[in-house]
């Protein structure tokens, strides 16, 4: 762990850019790295804070063909997209990139090529599947199959998301293409790998005895668990029509492996910063007290860990990874979030829904993030985040201390006199909170920092209950201007400390402070004597944050129902075909219109109706199992269709004398199958 570095290189995995941002990209990934950016520059600290698209690999080509579209139009689409959703959210990076962009395709080549000439890779022909009638070799994602390791049987050719196992294409058992949907064969190709076997000695070392102490156990024990297995080569080129072209001869139709090229776009993305901003790139990756960081999903752990570290290590004049604090997946009301099947929150529709409310979310992602284990946002949580903890805790602080000042003293801060022991306790207390709330983002610990944060706020909040100023400015006016000046020096200190975590509210609070963005630092609220002086004019009050109603999350409830509803709609599949019968057996039975007269809950039994139904031939009392699906007082007076001359059953000792029929929709909730056209009457039979 690099003591005191000279400058940050802060990575975040670049996006694909096959669809829009989701929360759980922003959860996983782009908050917490942000927050620690953000912090660091607080402190004054050199950083560059690097991301960019990613726009090449297998994920474009499969959008464009699902989109009828080129892949140039698809990166060209949600490039756009993604870039506009983390402006919206405050995601402050220095750089924000393409890797389509000349300089990346310069950087991939260059790197690419040292390797090549130094002889770090082996040139092999291997057999790959290919699919005879798209006329191609299969790529990782444009095949699919049973994972040889758990039997999921939609694996992809890459990696199992089921077991998280990372595997080839041929490994795949009962493979079919994802293009055609044929079963491929396989065919001789020729391309190159990175010998990962080679750089084992130095990753144990580097990671499981160097990192051992200092990385996350989610981390460290995913690239322990690879290690063990044993690392073979893996090929850094594929057979691809989308992508930078491998720079050697022989290699026509070939492009670099995008998990080869897409770290390296970190790399080209510093390069644009640094020619743009007038520095030199390489300290930022060169230099031995440069602190990189890499922000990553749990998915991407192997990638930053093994295969990136190996590729440097390769080159040679790299420096490595301080730390890659990965985190687990957040999942969407007890569901795996799935671009695929709409299960999501986008971040450009949520705005359209909470308009200005992206510190909300920031908060309640950071509140609930992922950081250890798999965690679940759920929109009730949201709301309770919301009105429970930034409207009454951190919001109803700062709207007493400006109401107050303004009703007491017209918005100009009095000048204390004599601190009480209470006073000297609250401010002591708060000087001590920028190196506690610092000490958990250090550790990355972010949902922890967060708590931190909100402590400060609750002291204030505490402080002004104890203190009562409402009540004492009648008796003690004097007393009053000490407590609105400490209580005043709590929210100049949340001004700044809410930065990394709720920018949008810091920015509104400094405003109503009238504080200017470079008036405090962070360290300031540890050292200085007075963070807002006596006599300094304030404005008025405006609300931080607003109440969220029980409708506003209902709709939101209501559109992901739609959502489970469609997908289960799209996704059902007919029951096969029973055994041919012949006509003669399906004349037997004896299919009659009918209307149900009364209906009642069976005496201890959960699933059972008691109906009485008239057939048209008669009124009979059949035995329903559908009370978990119909309130007895709802189908009285149902159209129905039955089948009457099923043999008479005893359930519970009730004869029944028939069947209704029945079916499911998409939801899986059964429907009656009724005669609904005018003229039908009872009795009416269905052949």
């Amino acid at each position: 762990m690099l003591q005191d570095p000279k400058r940050y290189t802060v990575t975040a995995a670049l996006p694909y850019t096959n669809g829009p941002i989701h929360i759980g990209h922003l959860a996983g990934v782009y908050v917490p790295s942000d927050i620690y950016s953000r912090f660091l520059r607080l402190q004054g600290k050199d950083v560059a804070f690097i991301c960019g698209s990613d726009e090449h690999g297998v994920a474009i080509s499969m959008k464009a063909k699902k989109e009828d579209i080129t892949p140039q139009q698809v990166i060209d689409k949600y490039n756009s997209i993604i870039k506009q959703s983390f402006e919206d959210f405050g995601i402050s990076f220095d750089n924000y990139s393409r890797t389509s962009a000349k300089v990346h395709h310069e950087t991939a080549s260059e790197f690419f090529k040292k390797l090549y000439d130094d002889g770090k890779f082996i040139e092999e022909v291997t057999e790959q599947l290919y699919d005879e009638e798209a006329h191609q070799f299969l790529a990782d994602r444009f095949v699919t199959g049973t994972c040889p390791k758990c039997g999921n049987e939609e694996a992809y050719g890459d990696q199992c998301e089921k077991c998280g196992s990372s595997l080839n294409a041929t490994d795949l058992i009962n493979p079919k293409s994802t293009i055609t949907g044929s079963k491929p064969v396989l065919k001789e190709t020729k391309h190159w790998f990175l010998p990962l076997d080679q750089y084992d000695a130095f990753l144990r070392e580097w990671i499981l005895e160097g990192h051992k102490n200092d990385w996350k156990p989610n981390v460290f024990g995913q690239v322990k668990s690879w290690l063990d297995d044993g690392l073979k080569p893996r090929a850094v080129t594929r057979d691809l029509d989308w992508g930078i072209p491998v720079p050697v001869e022989g290699a026509e139709g070939k492009v670099l492996y995008v998990w080869f090229d897409a770290p390296i776009g970190y790399i080209s993305s510093t390069k644009e910063w640094a020619q743009r901003e007038g520095k030199d790139w390489e300290p930022y990756w060169k230099s031995d007290d440069t602190k990189l960081v890499h922000f990553i999903g749990k998915d991407n752990i192997v990638f930053h860990c093994v295969i990136f570290p190996a590729m440097l290590k390769a080159e040679g004049s790299y420096i490595l990874p301080d730390n890659v604090p990965a985190n687990e997946f957040l999942n969407l009301e007890g569901n795996k979030l799935s671009t695929s099947k709409n299960w999501a929150v986008w971040l450009h529709e949520y705005l359209e829904d909470f308009p200005g409310k992206q510190d909300v979310l920031r908060y309640a992602l950071t509140s609930n993030a992922p950081e250890t284990k798999d965690n679940d946002f759920t929109w009730k949580d949201f709301q309770a985040r919301n009105n429970n903890e930034l409207v009454a805790i951190f919001g109803n602080f700062i709207n007493r201390v400006v109401v107050l000042t303004n009703k007491y003293y017209n918005g100009i801060i009095p000048a204390p006199n004599e601190f009480s022991d209470v006073d000297e306790a609250t401010l002591t207390e708060m000087r001590a909170y920028p190196a506690v709330i610092a000490s958990s983002i250090e550790r990355y610990r972010f949902r922890e920092a967060l708590g931190e944060l909100m402590n400060l706020a609750r002291l204030g909040n505490k402080y002004l209950a104890d203190e009562e100023p409402w009540k004492m400015v009648k008796e003690n006016p004097e007393r009053v201007k000490t407590q609105m000046y400490v209580a005043l020096q709590i929210a100049a200190a949340l001004s700044v400390l809410s930065e990394p975590f709720l920018p949008f509210t810091a920015a509104k609070l400094k405003g109503i402070l009238n504080l200017n963005d470079n008036t405090l630092v962070w360290n300031d609220i540890a050292v200085k004597h007075e963070l807002i002086p006596a006599n300094h004019q304030i404005g008025q009050a405006e609300l931080l944050f607003a109440k969220i109603e029980d409708e506003e999350i209902q709709k939101q409830v209501d559109k992901l129902e739609a959502t489970k509803t469609a997908n289960n709609a799209a996704n059902k599949k007919a029951e096969p075909q029973k055994e041919t019968i012949a006509f003669e057996d399906f004349a037997k039975m004896d299919i009659r219109t009918g209307t149900i007269l009364e209906a009642e809950k069976m005496p201890k039994a959960n699933k059972l109706l008691v109906l009485k139904v008239d057939t048209g031939i008669d009124v009979r009392t059949i035995v329903s199992g559908i009370a978990e699906s119909f309130k007895p007082e709802d189908i009285i007076g149902k159209r129905v269709s039955v089948l009457v001359n099923l043999a008479p059953r005893a359930l519970r000792g009730v004869e029944s004398q028939g069947m209704i029929l029945m079916t499911e929709n998409a939801e899986g909730k059964l429907v009656f199958i009724n005669p609904d056209a005018d003229g039908v009457n009872n009795g009416e039979m269905i052949s």
